[in-house]
């Protein structure tokens, strides 16, 4: 899939990145374009010129941000599924978590609570989880098609597979089950050797 990100000219991309940055020292209930213009040492105008509300513009930063993370999936995927599904899961799962990466997640769970009520919100969240199961669905397939793996359904392993991820990665962010992070990746590597491999 094409990184969006890609299309976006340097004065949109300086834009997200002054979005992260807010979200992050500010939160979602305290942003506003004032404050991402703040990080942004450009004036709101300039943020208007491309998007015409806050929302408008949070959208197009939840896709920035998506795509940054399935950029950094996709750009180590080879030739051996096993290896690149166990990729998948130490890149979205590191036992120890960068602050940059720790941000993305952040930001993340941070708007999520924005998909309960708002229909915007939901689809763009829904893509995410799309495109995430995408990428986990076509490695277990691949790995089906060479007899890699058995011949398991890929639907359902990737559903389990980024369920997993998801509620780990909510849970480390939330909690301070430090220990819980490592026991759930080593419960998909287990789940890899003993329901996937043939």
């Amino acid at each position: 899939m094409t990184d969006e990100s890609d299309a976006l000219c340097a004065t949109e991309k300086e834009i997200m990145h002054a979005t992260h940055r807010a979200l992050v020292n500010s939160g979602y209930a305290e942003l506003s374009i004032s404050r991402i213009s703040d990080e942004l040492d450009k004036a709101k105008s300039t943020i208007y010129h491309y998007y015409d509300s806050k929302d408008a513009l949070l959208l197009r930063f939840l896709r920035f941000t998506v795509d940054r993370f399935e950029a950094t999936i996709n750009t180590s995927i080879g030739d051996n599924p096993k290896e690149d599904l166990n990729h998948i899961i130490s890149t979205l799962l590191p036992c120890q978590l960068p602050e940059e990466k720790r941000q993305l997640h952040s930001v993340l769970v941070t708007l999520s609570p924005q998909a309960l009520e708002r229909a915007v919100f939901r689809e763009q969240f829904t893509e995410i989880d799309t495109r995430l199961t995408t990428i986990i669905e076509k490695t277990v397939r691949r790995g089906v098609d060479a007899d890699v793996f058995r011949d398991v359904d890929p639907t359902h392993a990737a559903e389990h597979i980024l369920a997993t991820i998801k509620g780990t990665m909510y849970s480390r962010l939330t909690t301070n089950r430090e220990a819980a992070t490592a026991a759930a990746k080593a419960s998909l590597f287990s789940y890899i050797d003993s329901h996937l491999i043939s």
